[in-house]
């Protein structure tokens, strides 16, 4: 790990049912920077989450905050990332602020209903910032698909891990609320955490990532500021689209335009 970095990866490769899902990949991410991980489908974003964090079997070397991943115990590593999944799908009806609370548990604090100060101050500030505060009493079970998102995603603020991993956080939300996820986690990339963030909105990578990672067939193939990563020939010959681009309000502006 260098002086600058967080979180590394060397020769990182996954093999899931005898096919190789991600081959040699290599990074060098810093805290306090907004990653855009984007790609076609099938490309392996999630399983590149999963493995930065452990939570699928890899070759090669993860290091988070100067420690080996492989060293790390698994609360510490729940500690240091949080992960916010795909589907946002919760069995259980509780309160959305309950939910939210178990963002606490790597700290210790198993029961939503006896929490320290520490942890109602930590819950009640991932609420503000998710913007759920107004519906933390009612059922998670009885909120819509993007209200539950927006909670799955303040349990995430809630861990105050140093990097969080968002799995298109933006999915099943109205154009308002993706524009307010991605502020939100700007804003704690801002504040010093690593951010990584899938997605399939290159409008958003663009406009709001300080780095764009692009994966293809499990290998990454360009990466760099979201202009740089996400040129006209990455544009044409890994998305097969061309792009309109822009600038508004000092803000790079990139729309997939035209079927190659």
């Amino acid at each position: 790990m260098t002086a600058s970095s967080f979180l590394t990866a060397q020769a990182l490769g996954v093999t899931l049912a005898g096919r190789a899902v991600l081959n040699d990949i290599s990074l060098s991410l810093v805290s306090g920077h907004l990653v855009a991980l984007v790609g076609p489908n099938g490309a392996g974003k999630t399983t590149l989450l999963r493995a930065l964090a452990g939570l699928v079997p890899s070759s090669g070397a993860v290091h988070v905050g100067g420690d080996a991943l492989s060293s790390l115990p698994l609360r510490e590593r729940a500690r240091r990332f949080a992960y916010l999944a795909q589907g946002h799908i919760v069995h259980w009806p509780l309160p959305a602020r309950d939910i939210v609370a178990l963002g606490r548990y790597p700290h210790g604090a198993t029961d939503p209903a006896r929490l320290t100060p520490r942890d109602s101050e930590a819950v009640w500030r991932a609420m503000q910032v998710a913007d759920v505060v107004a519906f933390g009493e009612r059922r998670v079970t009885e909120l819509s698909g993007g209200e539950r998102s927006r909670v799955a995603l303040a349990r995430v603020f809630a861990i105050e891990a140093p990097v969080i991993l968002a799995d298109e956080p933006t999915s099943s939300l109205d154009p308002r609320h993706q524009i307010d996820v991605m502020k939100s986690l700007r804003a704690a990339a801002d504040k010093g955490t690593l951010v990584i963030v899938v997605t399939h909105d290159l409008g958003l990578a663009a406009r709001f990532a300080d780095r764009v990672l692009v994966l293809s067939d499990g290998r990454l193939v360009s990466q760099g500021a979201p202009a740089e990563a996400l040129s006209e020939r990455v544009m044409a010959d890994v998305f097969r689209v061309s792009a309109y681009r822009a600038e508004y309000q000092r803000e790079t502006v990139i729309v997939p335009w035209a079927q190659i």
